[in-house]
């Protein structure tokens, strides 16, 4: 391995979500010493849908996660979209690259058992360390490893700081991308944002086997009130519980002035009543997060980082998924270190390490143009509607939604829906 003596590790992995949990197993798996650090201990809440699409699902097969039901997993077979009238349920796609099945489970949970898979392929984690800023060597630049501080349960210095080094940083470190910014990279703010709020509700449903996606949010009954700038998702978790939760995007990171709380009560006063989502049901309080999309931080490798998942706005602007695209990110990252540190010359090295750019991009950034076209579009409240109104009732129409929306469509071959989103997806620029 190059690197020098003095080394605490071949890669040094901050975070340990979805993308970093998933970079520090494929790189234990691949026989190199892994340290990864986390400022939390496990298990620990992330706000989050907590439904994964199939794509994901293929990411955790991948890594050799069980994922059977006894694993405390609920399997879902599609969604089930409501709006305009309509109530359509659409089954997740039969294609060759992905199953034809999503999964559900409380994040609480799921990066736990991330964290010890990577743990029992061989990488290190050190909980509650705070990662403060990255190591540069004086001479290059270069990042050579990063300084930390232990914390207590709320976060608080808990002892000195330390510092540990590697030939390379994988920057998983979520929307705050402390890494990032201590190296001066800025988001980009002609990037998609959304914005999303969570909360568990104890229901009779909560088996149900569809994800539930409600495209219109009134304020009271509808057409006799006004429609609300968001859309609703009900997932459930098969534990008793569902994740219920509402969102909205903006085509640029400006700030927006919706009271995301309010909106959600107001959803919560008119939600199906099958659902029982009172009050006295409700488990845990209204939570939100940022969600950064279509790659608006980078770039994603130089001078020895690489940013993976939120710290590099890899949420999808179709659909605010970005536990796949975290998962992806990790594995990528983690074949071009392997690939590096098994280079002779740091020149070497450092191609290897820039694939990783050019294999996410060439992957994700068309497909994210078009999300930042989709995006524009659904920001006017009526091309929504008009939408939801007429294009529900046409199965060819939901069919290409559904598959574009979700990202699970054969990027080669397959019937005339995969070839139009591939197609599209290839001429679109990866800016």
């Amino acid at each position: 391995m190059l690197g020098a003596t003095h080394d605490d590790a071949d890669v040094i992995v901050v975070g340990a979500g979805p993308a970093g949990a998933s970079a520090a197993y494929h790189c234990a798996a691949a026989g190199l010493q892994v340290l990864l650090l986390d400022k939390a201990s496990f298990p620990r809440d992330k706000i989050c849908g907590d439904g994964l699409t199939p794509r994901a699902v293929a990411e955790l097969v991948r890594m050799g996660v069980p994922i059977d039901e006894q694993d405390g997993w609920i399997r879902n077979r599609g969604l089930r979209v409501i709006g305009g009238g309509h109530r359509i349920e659409l089954p997740w796609p039969e294609i060759s690259s992905y199953p034809s099945f999503g999964l559900a489970r409380a994040r609480m949970s799921f990066d736990h058992l991330l964290a010890t898979h990577a743990q029992a392929a061989g990488a290190k984690l050190l909980e509650r360390t705070m990662v403060t800023g990255p190591v540069r060597d004086e001479r290059t630049g270069r990042v050579v490893g990063v300084t930390a501080r232990p914390v207590d349960a709320d976060g608080r210095r808990d002892g000195d700081e330390v510092v540990y080094r590697a030939p390379v940083v994988v920057a998983a470190d979520g929307v705050s991308a402390r890494l990032a910014t201590g190296m001066g990279l800025q988001k980009r703010d002609d990037r998609p944002m959304g914005v999303a709020v969570r909360t568990y509700f104890r229901t009779p449903r909560h088996e149900d086997p569809w994800m539930e996606s409600h495209l219109e949010l009134w304020d009271g009954e509808p057409h006799r009130s006004n429609l609300m700038p968001g859309y609703g998702w009900i997932f459930s978790l098969g534990d008793g519980t569902a994740n219920v939760g509402l969102g909205s995007v903006s085509s640029t990171a400006a700030a927006t002035k919706v009271d995301y709380k309010a909106l959600f009560a107001a959803w919560m006063a008119n939600a199906p009543a099958e659902w029982e989502f009172t009050p006295e049901n409700q488990v845990g309080e209204v939570r939100g997060a940022a969600l950064p999309m279509g790659f608006n931080r980078g770039p994603l490798y130089g001078q020895g980082l690489m940013l993976a998942g939120d710290a590099a706005g890899m949420i999808s602007p179709f659909n605010g998924e970005g536990i796949a695209y975290g998962l992806q990110a990790g594995r990528v990252a983690a074949d071009a270190i392997a690939q590096g540190l098994a280079r002779g010359t740091a020149a070497g090295r450092e191609r290897a390490f820039a694939t990783y750019e050019r294999r996410m991009k060439d992957d994700l950034g068309g497909y994210y143009t078009l999300g930042r076209v989709f995006v524009r579009l659904i920001e006017h409240p009526e091309v929504m509607r008009i939408c939801t109104r007429y294009g529900l009732p046409r199965p060819l129409v939901m069919r290409f939604t559904l598959k574009l929306l979700s990202d699970c469509y054969e990027p080669r071959g397959g019937d005339v829906v995969d070839r139009v989103i591939a197609g599209l997806a290839r001429i679109a620029p990866a800016a």
